[in-house]
């Protein structure tokens, strides 16, 4: 049952939960505000307004189903009354904006974009009035909005921090009597915690393109990528979530994913939700019909995951497509899904976590396991010291780089199998712990990748399959700066760069794109961008899901904290972690369901989901998950 809640009372205030979207005592706070402004007669219940359907799909754990609405205009209220009402009006769950409508002049009726971008600022925007009394507007006033912005979302939905003062203008005028907005800024301007009940982070998935490297069988795979963006949470989620599915990827991933959906393929209903059995059908436009079953199943794939994402609370049972006359074209089941396209490819249904132990041993343990076991090959035997390692998503090989950070081993996790000659060697003078080469990192098309702190900079390197030649990849954004650490996703196209400048240790994400051909590639990273824009120091980082990091850092001034991140900047809605000392290294599964693991002041240590930090041996470094 949806609880409808009034919007506002008087010029300027509201009756809106305040309480942040997340785990625990955020829903609980959200639940007691809502009973207390019950009570206090401050809801209302609309009074028109079409009929519509409640979406009875399930939904994901601290989804808040209070409904906000506006109130219209009232008879003599002031210019800057009108504006603090409108801002008011532009946060109800009214899916076409009809009440703030109601606050414009007949000529910004008709132009007004609301979607067009969406301002977020840490407080709800001030408005301060200013009057203009000139000839060319003697009745005209003008009211100054302020605040302090944090990010902006496009058109296309995506989201990209933006720290910097914000400071628009809207302009009123006197229509029939009455205060009316008649010049304003395209988009919303909304407050942060406006934003966090309105919208949340829903992950659309569209297939890798290795361009240049696509037509080796290797890289032939059903890699699905992650793109965030944010919707409107109580506006039909479903059919949001497929209509910016099938609008294509947002702006920073399009050069390096494609959509199976031909151009201009749109819904051919426009209501969706998940059916008894928790299938989805979905009817499609004509541009779909004459596509083959093997597209029909990527396109099903594409929707799967997107909409299994937006109702975690319950599986997707099944996608199928069907065109407009609602003839099946192809069904895809939870099961195929799930085998024939995982997002995260190369890994398997449990992989195990890795470190190197007191010995020198490379370990690995199981989650049920209490005591770690060395691996197999030369990195279990402690005769190779290493100070970094990282397992391929196979678990059949290993990559370690020397105690000294100097050279870079790669050997199979096999009984009587060698070490063998340094594949790689720094070109860099050895000047401390944390010098030479970075540790490894393996992609879900079974190729490795490193950095390397040269004299003169940086250089990022990858080698085909573990063992080819170290081929350099060019970070155009890096500008100098030095590579501490990376950590590339399953996908292989999106590659996350610890990066030092002038003592202070940001996280940076890139995309990479291949040119060139199959024998001579050109790869590069491009258009780096901040994640955990607000940490001066980040101390380690990992992934931990499609399109989510944890990271460890301290804001200016603060403390060491341990949080999660969205690739596109924002804030997760992921379970608060709780705190551990002295955090030096971390690893996550994209497995989101499996522990954390740290090295930490009190050791190795392990959380679990929905408990504490355990230690897991008291002397070890280096915690991995294979990638």
């Amino acid at each position: 049952m949806n609880t409808e809640r009034g919007g506002e009372r008087g010029e300027g205030t509201g009756c809106r939960p305040r309480a942040r979207r997340g785990a625990g005592p955020a829903r609980k706070s959200l639940l007691f505000g809502c009973a207390a402004v019950l009570l206090a007669g401050c809801a209302s219940m609309p009074d028109s307004g079409d009929v519509t359907s409640v979406d009875q799909s399930p939904r994901s754990e601290g989804e808040s189903q209070v409904r906000v609405y506006g109130v219209p205009p009232q008879n003599g209220a002031q210019p800057t009354n009108i504006v603090r009402s409108f801002l008011d009006a532009t946060t109800s769950d009214e899916a076409d904006f009809r009440t703030a409508t109601q606050y414009l002049a007949k000529s910004a009726k008709r132009t007004w974009r609301p979607f067009r971008a969406t301002n977020v600022l840490q407080e709800r925007p001030k408005a301060e009035p200013k009057a203009q009394p000139n000839r060319e507007d003697a009745d005209g006033y003008t009211v100054t909005l302020s605040g302090s912005q944090v990010a902006t979302v496009d058109d296309g939905h995506a989201y990209t921090p933006e720290e910097k003062p914000y400071r628009r203008t809207i302009h009123l005028i006197k229509e029939g009597g009455q205060w009316r907005i008649d010049r304003l800024p395209d988009g919303l301007v909304l407050g942060l915690s406006d934003f966090q009940r309105i919208y949340r982070s829903v992950n659309k998935y569209y297939f890798a393109s290795y361009d240049s490297e696509s037509q080796e069988p290797k890289a032939n795979r059903n890699a699905l990528v992650a793109d965030p963006v944010y919707l409107r949470q109580r506006i039909k989620p479903i059919t949001a979530g497929v209509e910016a599915l099938l609008s294509g990827p947002t702006d920073w991933l399009h050069q390096v994913t494609t959509s199976a959906f031909p151009s201009g393929t749109r819904l051919a209903a426009s209501d969706l939700a998940l059916d008894d059995s928790n299938a989805l059908r979905v009817r499609l436009s004509k541009q779909a019909v004459n596509t083959d079953t093997t597209q029909c199943k990527r396109m099903a794939a594409q929707l799967f995951f997107t909409v299994q994402d937006m109702t975690r609370a319950s599986k997707v049972s099944e996608v199928e497509l069907q065109d407009n006359s609602g003839n099946s074209l192809c069904a895809l089941s939870q099961e195929q899904a799930e085998h024939d396209f995982a997002p995260s490819p190369g890994t398997g249904p449990a992989p195990k976590e890795y470190f190197i132990d007191a010995d020198q041993k490379v370990v690995a343990m199981s989650d049920s396991a209490t005591e770690p076991t060395p691996v197999r090959g030369p990195f279990g035997t402690g005769h190779t010291p290493l100070r970094s390692v990282a397992i391929s998503r196979g678990e059949d090989t290993a990559a370690g780089v020397s105690i000294d950070g100097r050279s870079l081993y790669v050997a199979g996790l096999e009984d009587d199998i060698k070490r063998g000659d340094p594949l790689l060697t720094s070109t860099g003078p050895a000047k401390g712990a944390d010098s030479g080469l970075t540790a490894p990192s393996w992609d879900g098309l079974g190729d490795l990748w490193i950095a390397d702190g040269a004299a003169h900079g940086s250089r990022l390197l990858r080698m085909r399959e573990g063992k080819g030649d170290p081929e350099e990849v060019a970070v155009p954004g890096l500008g100098g700066r030095r590579i501490k650490a990376i950590k590339v996703a399953a996908d292989g196209i999106r590659i996350a760069i610890l990066v030092e400048d002038k003592g202070r240790t940001t996280l940076q994400l890139g995309r990479v794109e291949r040119g060139g051909s199959p024998s001579h590639p050109k790869l590069s990273v491009q258009e780096l961008r901040p994640i955990a824009p607000q940490l001066e120091d980040v101390v380690a980082a990992s992934w931990a899901g499609g399109s989510r990091l944890v990271v460890v850092g301290r804001e200016s001034g603060g403390v060491q904290q341990m949080q999660f991140m969205e690739t596109d900047g924002s804030a997760s809605n992921a379970q608060t972690l709780p705190g551990v000392n002295g955090v030096k290294a971390v690893a996550a599964s994209e497995d989101e369901t499996r522990p954390l693991i740290a090295d930490a002041t009190e050791g190795i240590v392990r959380l679990p989901p929905d408990a504490n930090w355990k230690t897991v041996v008291k002397d070890g470094t280096a915690p991995v998950y294979p990638g």
